[in-house]
């Protein structure tokens, strides 16, 4: 997909927003169903089911994925396509690859020590990538893909999140 592609598919949308900004206002959705005879959950992606499970450092197999390891993907993901947007947006030529860590105290999330946290404590988001673009451009295209990365903003500044349960 090339610039004008690009904007002519985003223009009535960019359209529409200014003119509406309620329509711009989407909710996004998971959902997940525990299996019975493991401990898992299988969480539908719209593309294929994942089925969730324990970390081998919480007493998992491996077998399955694991939630901190889909978090990590979700940045991964979203950093690339936004990169990818702005940068033909930009009409930059860029290639390359992204990579996330974490790190997780396991002690925290097994009970081990009420003292630590349970969660990531950081989180390294790196950029490996190769083009000709001026050395100003590409700080710009960095600037812009930090800006517009959903994961990345919502991971960096933090979100409320309500908690709730029903019974039935």
């Amino acid at each position: 997909m090339d610039r004008a592609e690009l904007q002519a598919l985003q223009a009535p949308l960019k359209e529409r927003y200014r003119e509406q900004p309620a329509a711009a206002v989407v909710t996004l959705r998971a959902q997940g169903k525990l299996d019975e005879e493991k401990i898992a959950c299988k969480v539908e992606t719209g593309r294929a089911l994942v089925e969730a499970g324990l970390h081998p450092a919480t007493g998992g197999s491996g077998a399955l994925a694991c939630s901190g390891d889909m978090l990590l993907e979700a940045l991964v993901a979203c950093a690339g396509v936004t990169l990818r947007s702005v940068a033909t947006s930009m009409e930059v030529d860029v290639s390359g690859s992204i990579h996330a860590e974490g790190d997780l105290d396991f002690r925290g999330t097994l009970g081990v020590d009420r003292e630590a946290p349970v969660g990531f404590a950081s989180i390294r988001l790196r950029f490996e990538l190769a083009s000709d673009a001026p050395e100003e451009q590409l700080a710009k295209l960095m600037e812009r893909t930090e800006r517009y990365c959903v994961v990345y903003q919502t991971l960096a500044g933090g979100v409320p999140v309500d908690l709730s349960y029903s019974i039935s």
